[in-house]
């Protein structure tokens, strides 16, 4: 073990192949990941020990453990707050998630992807949240890999919260009621004399003011503004805060994507927030009574699956483009990237035949987006809704299909033939 351990922190050996150097880089990353769960065992392992002995010496029972924290913050080069961070994570993993910490110590899962479903189920029972750990970190019964190892780090964060919804809507509610009451703003320093202002708000106030910020950029660009999108939207927030211009109100819309039967039969499946993620059936049907917020409606049929578009043209048509990017959840579909979708794409290059249709078409960032124009880049379409890109190297790299995709459901009733034209015309005049 030493020795592998020695010889890949040598560094690889000059002349190395292109293949080689990303080999080497992938298995120092899986060593990063064993190595923090080595460090989560261990300070286990340390806190029982120093619970055992201050319990032997008389140290009263609420006072057990005290200094545990500030031992691994000093190992781990960390602040002591940080340090009882990791120390509560560590006992999560090895006490109530013990598949994601077998991801971790395969070296098939980070700290911080820890991190996040800890975090995402904190409001759960425990029993609840071995479901959850089970659902994303378990290998399949057929020995497929698990769930979360493929996924980004939003695209992760969405799919803990969403079950964490189905299993258990009034804790994840209550959690989001209280959390209102840690409503802020922030202000940190920024290299180049330039500050970070933040603020920590509900869920429908953070959606909105982005929102509103948005539109302002793209109505600056319409008129030929020079300025960049995040120049605009900078100034924008400036002046409507300070008063420093004065300019109308503009219409604000957040999209909601559900199913029939959670708008109108307060059924309890999800709804999605574009710009956000998973909510509770609940909070989204509250949200449509919202006067000062134009709501868009995307509606799913029963079996979750949005209605597909296809365009002989080259680029897709906004209906298309907005479907796509509402089925791919808003995030680029580059595996581990969670930058919002800024393009369009043909999987296969439309001069290579690729058709303009949803099948083949994902949602990309621009660089993402960029990237794969390079040279030696290949990508291809699965029949599952998956997307196969392969690298120069000849690495390959498979993203999953978005939980909205459903190529080939079951055969439809009558009913539900006409439901879905209702939903599709729904849809196309939005």
């Amino acid at each position: 073990m030493y020795e592998t351990v020695d010889h890949l922190l040598a560094g690889p050996p000059l002349g190395a192949s292109e293949a080689e150097l990303v080999d080497w880089i992938s298995r120092l990353e899986a060593m990063k990941c064993t190595a923090e769960a080595v460090q989560a065992q261990a300070a286990v392992r340390l806190d029982e020990a120093v619970r055992a002995r201050q319990a032997e010496a008389g140290v009263p029972a609420r006072r057990l453990g005290e200094g545990v924290a500030s031992q691994v913050a000093l190992a781990r080069r960390v602040s002591p707050e940080k340090g009882a961070k990791l120390l509560g994570l560590a006992k999560i993993l090895i006490n109530e998630m013990p598949h994601t910490f077998a991801l971790m110590k395969a070296g098939l899962f980070s700290q911080w992807q820890a991190t996040i479903l800890a975090r995402e189920t904190a409001c759960l029972s425990v029993e609840d949240r071995r479901v959850i750990d089970h659902e994303l970190c378990a290998p399949g019964t057929g020995g497929e890999p698990a769930r979360a190892v493929s996924m980004g780090l939003r695209q992760l964060e969405n799919a803990a919260k969403k079950l964490a919804i189905t299993l258990d809507q009034a804790s994840v509610v209550a959690r989001a009621a209280n959390a209102v009451k840690d409503r802020r703003v922030s202000l940190r320093p920024a290299p180049d004399t330039m500050t970070w202002l933040g603020a920590l708000l509900p869920v429908n106030d953070g959606v909105a003011v982005f929102a509103a910020l948005d539109q302002a950029a793209k109505a600056a660009h319409a008129a030929g503004d020079e300025r960049t999108r995040g120049q605009v939207m900078a100034d924008t927030l400036v002046d409507r805060i300070t008063g420093r211009t004065e300019g109308a109100k503009p219409r604000i819309e957040v999209k909601i994507v559900m199913t029939a039967d959670t708008l109108t039969n307060d059924a309890d499946q999800p709804a999605m927030v574009e710009g956000y993620g998973p909510v509770p059936a609940a909070w989204a049907r509250e949200a449509l009574a919202d006067a000062e917020v134009f709501v868009r409606r995307l509606f799913t049929d029963p079996a979750g699956q949005l209605v597909a578009m296809e365009s002989r043209a080259r680029k897709a048509p906004d209906g298309l483009a907005e479907f796509v990017a509402t089925r791919d959840g808003g995030i680029c579909r580059t595996n581990g990237c969670d930058a919002p979708i800024r393009n369009i794409d043909h999987v296969k290059r439309h001069a290579d035949g690729g058709a303009t249709s949803a099948d083949n078409l994902q949602g990309l960032c621009e660089r993402c987006n960029q990237a794969k124009e390079a040279l030696g880049w290949r990508a291809r379409p699965g029949p599952d809704g998956t997307i196969i890109t392969t690298t120069p190297t000849g690495h390959t790299y498979i993203s999953p299909p978005p939980d909205t995709w459903k190529p080939e459901p079951p055969p439809l009733s009558p009913a539900e033939r006409r439901l879905r034209r209702v939903l599709r015309d729904h849809i196309l005049a939005a």
